[in-house]
């Protein structure tokens, strides 16, 4: 019987991800790497990719995928070869007030496959807290706020930051997320939420706008989830650049 992919999946490890003000950041990656190879390989094929991921550790980013990926594929013969690398990325935070300084955890990817281009598939996931309009025009003091998840992927056709694509997701929603705040911050942020009111669907427009209007960038989509604060379920809202196209 021929098997279609081999890999390994859930391999954890280091790695140092390229930073815009020119540092490395440390950080731990989740990785699964597949390959479509010929049956008589698909018994060492596993240990093969396992010796290849070694090897390059902890240098594994996104700028080293096209050569991995094609000593893959030159190794075990195979079709084409494609890795996944799921890991959280930490930037420094400022409260907006008291300039409080704190770690914002994002969650990112990169995807890549041994036949696309140079630049992988980018993704991150950023929070950020939607307050509803409806309740705000309905209420006579207040208005239902929450956080909300937005997820943009994009392939870009040349370099793009991380920090830079959630910068832009962070000034699409009612407010910015923190993870530290004091009380003058709180204030700041609830005001600033509450002068800002979005559906997520406003919030996937501004996101979907902002991300048009970069160069070099063959395709993207957006997807936001609000974690509803006065409801069972959560709000949604997905785009998708070729839907678009098709609206034009």
């Amino acid at each position: 019987m021929s098997l279609q992919s081999v890999g390994i999946s859930d391999f954890t490890c280091p790695v140092q991800i390229p930073q815009k003000n020119g540092g490395m950041q440390q950080t731990v990656a989740t990785m699964n790497l597949m390959a479509q190879i010929p049956k008589e390989h698909a018994a060492s094929g596993v240990g093969l990719m396992h010796g290849i991921l070694t090897r390059y550790l902890p240098n594994i980013h996104s700028g080293v995928f096209p050569e991995l990926l094609n000593e893959v594929r030159l190794q075990l013969q195979a079709d084409t070869a494609e890795l996944v690398m799921h890991f959280p990325y930490f930037l420094k935070k400022e409260a907006p007030v008291t300039g409080t300084a704190s770690l914002m955890e994002y969650q990112c990817s990169f995807s890549a496959d041994a036949t696309t281009g140079p630049e992988p598939l980018l993704t991150v996931r950023v929070p950020v807290t939607t307050l509803c309009p409806c309740s705000k025009e309905i209420s006579t003091a207040g208005a239902h706020n929450q956080r909300a998840e937005v997820t943009l992927r994009i392939r870009p056709l040349a370099m793009i930051w991380l920090e830079d694509l959630i910068s832009l997701v962070e000034a699409c929603g009612s407010c910015e997320i923190y993870a530290l705040l004091k009380r003058p911050d709180e204030k700041f942020v609830t005001e600033r939420a509450y002068a800002q009111p979005m559906f997520v669907e406003d919030v996937v427009r501004m996101v979907a706008e902002q991300v048009m209007a970069l160069a070099d960038v063959a395709w993207f989509s957006v997807g936001v989830e609000s974690f509803e604060s006065i409801h069972n379920h959560s709000a949604y809202a997905y785009v998708d650049s070729d839907d678009l196209k098709h609206l034009t």
